[in-house]
């Protein structure tokens, strides 16, 4: 994929914050940054610092209290509505209907969209994460590493151009852990798609290509960390 025909998505001068018992509560100030189809970023930073605030204004799914956001195309400003189209979402929580098996979980979706083929590509998009022979279980039926493999599942199921992970190892062991952020990484490589991570776990902020550190109320880019990432608990 080319720089001219890689999708973006750019933060300027973007500030969020927030009213609490009657003060105003500033999670970050004036931040600007691009986002870019093909590369990866992990958003580090302790709790309550604005990590997932950011992960979602960068997704197009939450106004910021100042600044602008802009999704581009070919170098065309596109609305943001085109944007979260191409989005797709992990989140730490797995979020799978229980009544659902793991097929119609991903086929949802798909069906809400109109989409006739609705199980044949989700039946796909789960032999693609390791579970076709998973297909008629339900969550309650799947451990925790496969049910977040299913929510990735679903997360690809429309081939998006971008993923947010909100902390998406947080609720496995560090095997299964490690096992989804392989996951997570080589499907959004094959796809072309941008790999957004929000994450407390510094082996798993070192395998993105940038990493945005937040620390009291500044967002600072930082210089890709040089850490063994084999074997490392996540």
């Amino acid at each position: 994929m080319t720089l001219s025909s890689a999708s973006q998505i750019e933060l300027h001068n973007v500030s969020q914050s927030f009213n609490h018992n009657a003060q105003q509560i500033t999670l970050f100030q004036q931040l600007s940054l691009c986002i870019e189809q093909g590369q990866s970023y992990a958003i580090t930073g302790p709790s309550g610092s604005g990590k997932s605030s950011l992960l979602m204004l960068m997704a197009g799914l939450e106004p910021p209290t100042a600044g602008q956001i802009s999704y581009i195309e070919h170098g065309r400003s596109m609305p943001l509505a085109l944007l979260r189209q191409n989005i797709g979402f992990v989140f730490q929580q797995f979020h799978l209907l229980p009544e659902l098996t793991a097929l119609h979980n991903v086929a949802l979706p798909l069906k809400l969209r109109g989409e006739k083929n609705a199980e044949v590509i989700a039946a796909a998009s789960l032999e693609k994460v390791g579970l076709g022979h998973r297909l008629n279980h339900k969550p309650q039926q799947l451990s925790g590493g496969e049910q977040q493999r299913a929510a990735i599942a679903r997360a690809l199921v429309f081939q998006p151009k971008f993923i947010f992970a909100d902390e998406p190892t947080g609720n496995l062991d560090s095997k299964s852990a490690a096992n989804v952020a392989d996951l997570l990484f080589d499907c959004c490589r094959q796809n072309g798609a941008a790999l957004v991570i929000v994450t407390h776990s510094p082996p798993l902020a070192a395998r993105a290509q940038q990493v945005l550190a937040f620390n009291n109320g500044n967002c600072t880019l930082l210089a890709k960390p040089q850490m063994e990432v084999q074997d490392a608990c996540y």
